[in-house]
């Protein structure tokens, strides 16, 4: 495996050798030159006059002590208006004033001046293109970047009836939808055709990159930071590593692979990945996960949009609220929103459900998930429990319609809808129900409790990457799967409700501490650790 230009693993950081180094002498420094005070200091020179072996050394050092005597004048007489100055109080020195917004001086690190960002994903902002959180994850943090200033990339596999290259937020963020002409053999997402669009992924990207990213940016001076997403950018993140050390550039690029899930693991080269790029993950529970794989990985917390610590309407909410409660004020109103996928729980909620039913407290349950076949399951299991579910389809309908459409839904305990949901509508159900099941089982970071704490909701968690979440405090933290421990945290909170109400008002200052602007502050504090690992400057 090649080497990086300076010898290094891609982090900077060089093997150990044994020989033994001698560390060099500092260079003496100057003693500082005191100043004229008046009186003139001999004692050095009668000490070199008395104390000289010979007579011709005592006469020398003498007559040196003699000349430097009658160098030194007395000093004139200050003019009156100078004497009188002298004997005033000393006046305070006036402050200069500030350098003017935009000419401060630099004091280096990252900045849009100075650095480019590269993000490589299979999911982006296309709804082609978007599976799950990560989608939403490397369409947000880019935006974000390019709103901040920064030159950003953004390769993903895109929508293949969309323009191959789209240059949004006043020519800072570059989307480019990347294997549309296997795409258009593979027109049910992102992942149909998986292998074929991967293959051609590593084939291609890591040569774009170089020739028509890094190579223009680092001529003119710039740092270029390329952060591929998940195990599909593992691959093309080393290949791009190896071509740029082969054009001596890798020196001027930090190279990061971020992991988001425990996906396909074992087709990663961890070895080669370790050596070529610095590995990131988002919580500490994805940290301690990897050090399975015997990395040791830095840890860069995911972001939500500022645009979510805006206020929902209250009374699109109360509309909200209204159509799932059917005009029962005792009614719960639960809500759940995911991939249809085992490790979400899906079948504890839906036995959460059932368990209120048949003790005597009802409730309505909205969820929304994916394709995936475990959601035929789920929806068997909650009728084989003698839950009523409805089905409620609809074409890409507008927030009123939704409402809407779940108030002619008629009576059900779970109603399932089953189209593309608008982000508005959510944050209305988010803010309304009496508890938002994001109640994984295994969680990299939880980006839906960030959500719905913004939205002023109760989110029940689980505990595993939910490291911003604090039982009974901001959220409602799960540490089984048994569905007993909904039910019975949901009906405490029922009976306590300024304890609903601390929790809805501390989940929204958390949620603002979780903005994509710190998660980036977060990561020029890594850039820079990384970027002293490597020695670079930044100009």
């Amino acid at each position: 495996m090649p080497r990086d230009a300076h010898g290094l693993n891609g982090q900077g950081a060089g093997r150990p050798t044994t020989a033994r180094r001698t560390r060099a002498p500092a260079p003496r420094q100057p003693r500082p030159k005191k100043a004229p005070t008046g009186k003139l200091d001999v004692s050095g020179l009668l000490t070199s006059a008395s104390s000289s072996a010979d007579t011709a050394d005592a006469e020398r050092a003498t007559k040196r002590l003699m000349e430097t005597v009658g160098a030194i004048e007395a000093p004139a007489p200050l003019a009156p208006e100078d004497a009188e100055n002298a004997t005033r109080p000393h006046e305070a020195v006036p402050t200069p004033e500030p350098a003017p917004a935009g000419h401060a001086p630099r004091r280096g690190g990252i900045s849009p001046e100075n650095t480019v960002f590269v993000s490589l994903c299979f999911e982006g902002p296309d709804i082609y293109s978007t599976a799950g959180g990560l989608g939403t994850r490397v369409a947000e943090f880019t935006e974000t970047l390019a709103h901040l200033g920064y030159e950003t990339h953004l390769i993903f596999v895109g929508d293949p009836n969309k323009p191959a290259e789209e240059v949004l937020a006043n020519g800072k963020l570059h989307l480019k939808r990347w294997s549309q002409w296997i795409s258009h053999y593979y027109p049910n997402g992102v992942y149909d055709g998986e292998e074929h669009k991967l293959y051609d992924y590593n084939e291609s990207v890591p040569y774009h990159v170089y020739n028509e990213i890094a190579r223009p940016a680092i001529e003119q001076g710039k740092i270029v930071v390329i952060i591929g997403e998940d195990w599909h950018t593992a691959e093309a993140i080393s290949r791009t590593s190896d071509l740029l050390h082969w054009h001596n550039l890798r020196h001027r690029c930090i190279l990061m692979w971020n992991c988001n899930s425990l996906m396909s693991l074992h087709r990663i080269n961890w070895g080669r990945l370790n050596f070529t790029s610095t590995i990131t993950t988002v919580s500490r529970y994805m940290k301690h996960k990897l050090w399975e794989q015997g990395v040791n990985p830095l840890v860069i917390p995911n972001g939500i949009p500022s645009r979510y610590l805006e206020g929902v309407d209250e009374a699109a909410v109360r509309a909200v609220r209204e159509a799932a409660l059917r005009g029962d004020p005792e009614r719960l109103f639960l809500f759940k929103i995911g991939r249809f996928d085992p490790d979400k729980r899906w079948l504890m909620a839906v036995e959460a459900a059932a368990r209120l039913k048949y003790s005597g407290h009802a409730a309505a349950m909205v969820i929304r998930g994916g394709i995936e076949p475990h959601g035929g399951e789920v929806v068997s299991r909650a009728r084989h429990l003698g839950l009523r579910v409805k089905d409620i389809e609809a074409q890409r309908p507008t927030v009123a319609e939704c409402v809407t459409l779940l108030r002619d839904a008629g009576e059900a305990d779970i109603y399932n809808l089953r189209f593309f949901v608008p982000e508005e509508f959510v944050r209305l159900c988010y803010a309304g129900a009496d508890a938002v099941l994001a109640n994984s089982g295994h969680e990299p970071f939880g980006l839906v409790g960030l959500e719905v704490m913004a939205a002023g909701g109760i989110a029940f968690t689980g505990s595993t990457g939910e490291d911003y979440a604090l039982s009974f405090e901001n959220a409602v933290a799960l540490e089984t799967e048994d569905p007993e421990e909904i039910v019975g945290y949901l009906l405490h909170l029922t009976q306590h409700p300024d304890e609903r109400e601390k929790i809805r008002t501390a989940g929204r200052e958390t949620a603002a501490e979780f903005t994509w602007e710190e998660a980036i502050d977060n990561l020029s504090g890594k850039l820079g650790y990384l970027a002293r690992k490597q020695s670079i400057v930044f100009e």
